[in-house]
């Protein structure tokens, strides 16, 4: 959804003034104003690092409990276990037999699946939707490069797809980033392919198990996208990324809008000053939001919500640390035990440790959304992607 008041472009609050919030978007917005530059990618890169360094260390763990070099955690000896892995150590505390896991040597190859459609190129906070997108796979990028492991990317625009192969090394990151802010916006009117049609796609074309990072607004409706994305969660770990601006979840009293579907250049005028009418907006934007998580949640799919006119790396950091409580509170994987080949629900993003999530938690990556992220979204009456037009 797109939206102003007739005859009066759109202004956006200027950052920097007194009792404005900080300007988190400056490093995004510097990458695009600067013609996709190294110098500005570099910027990026510290600003994204920087924030994360700390909490974001330490080496993934491999996707499935196996031989490997790496000690993993200490349980129970069981019938049938390789005495050759006894812990002593613990054994002698604990005057029980344990036995130690290890974590299997394998290298993570991560996709992002990026949503460049018409609909992304809005936004009425400190960013576009499509650039906290590009941000959320710069963050996933810079931290798999340094850990040594692959990245991907396939990348929705207009409508095609361009796909970018995975590969590992810091060129092959610039390039790729490179090529991600590059992208023309998408011609207004030009509807896209389904999202699900391109997760099918990446589903089949994927031989290795890895991380697969959606990134999008999911307006498509979700009966189009649920099954290809739990197809991709069978064999991989995924995570979705759903960007949302505030303006579709709640409309301001500012007048008559034009509201306007990017993606099928409809039209209508609205008249927010009725109360009814925002209510009902709201109504719509929570119920609407509420169906696209269910439908995560069912796919197996962990769920980020980033919003355009929040602190997304805070918001990112809050995340990783509630699944290192989940994975501190989980049970170790049982080398061997049944289901231990399938990827485990917490995916291994690069520099985090992960565990089998708990009894009762849906599956869940290591960025995937905490309790807090769950707002209510977009667009009241919008039919497919676009959220104007039906407000009213």
């Amino acid at each position: 959804m797109m939206w102003h008041k007739p005859g009066r472009p759109a202004k956006p609050d200027k950052p920097g003034k007194a009792g404005h919030a900080p300007d988190r978007g400056a490093a995004i917005r510097s990458v695009r104003d600067a013609g996709v530059s190294e110098a500005a990618l570099r910027r990026l890169e510290l600003t994204i690092v920087r924030r994360l360094d700390g909490l974001l260390q330490g080496e993934h763990l491999g996707l499935m409990p196996g031989p490997g070099s790496e000690p993993a955690e200490a349980r129970p000896y069981e019938d049938g276990d390789d005495v050759r892995r006894m812990d002593w150590n613990v054994t002698a505390r604990s005057h029980d037999p344990y036995v130690r896991d290890v974590i299997a040597d394998r290298e993570l190859e991560t996709w992002a699946l990026l949503d460049a459609s018409a609909s992304m190129d809005f936004g009425t906070g400190q960013m576009e939707k499509r650039e906290l997108a590009l941000a959320a796979v710069a963050a996933v990028g810079f931290l798999t490069e340094r850990t040594g492991n692959r990245i991907g990317a396939h990348i929705l625009h207009g409508t095609g797809v361009r796909r970018l192969p995975a590969r590992t090394g810091r060129p092959h990151l610039m390039a790729l980033l490179h090529a991600m802010f590059a992208l023309p916006r998408t011609p207004a009117g030009e509807r896209p392919r389904p999202l699900g049609e391109h997760a099918d796609q990446l589903a089949r074309t994927l031989r290795r198990r890895g991380l697969v990072v959606v990134v999008s607004d999911f307006l498509d409706d979700p009966g189009t996208w649920e099954r290809p994305m739990r197809r991709l969660a069978v064999r991989h770990q995924v995570l979705a990324v759903e960007v949302v601006d505030p303006r579709e979840l709640t409309l301001p009293d500012v007048g008559v809008l034009t509201l306007i579907d990017p993606e099928t250049g409809r039209r209508r005028e609205i008249s927010t000053a009725s109360a009814r009418l925002r209510e009902r907006y709201a109504a719509a934007a929570a119920e609407q939001r509420g169906a696209i998580g269910a439908a995560l949640r069912r796919s197996g799919a962990a769920h980020l919500r980033l919003r355009t006119d929040r602190d997304w790396v805070k918001d990112l950091v809050m995340h990783v640390l509630a699944q290192r409580r989940l994975a501190r509170a989980a049970p170790a994987p049982r080398a061997g035990a049944p289901g231990a080949s399938r990827p485990a629900g917490m995916a291994p993003a690069p520099g985090v440790s992960s565990a089998a999530p708990a009894p009762g938690v849906s599956a869940a990556a290591p960025f995937s959304s905490p309790a807090p992220f769950s707002s209510p979204a977009p667009a009241p009456g919008a039919a497919g992607r676009g959220t104007g037009g039906d407000a009213a």
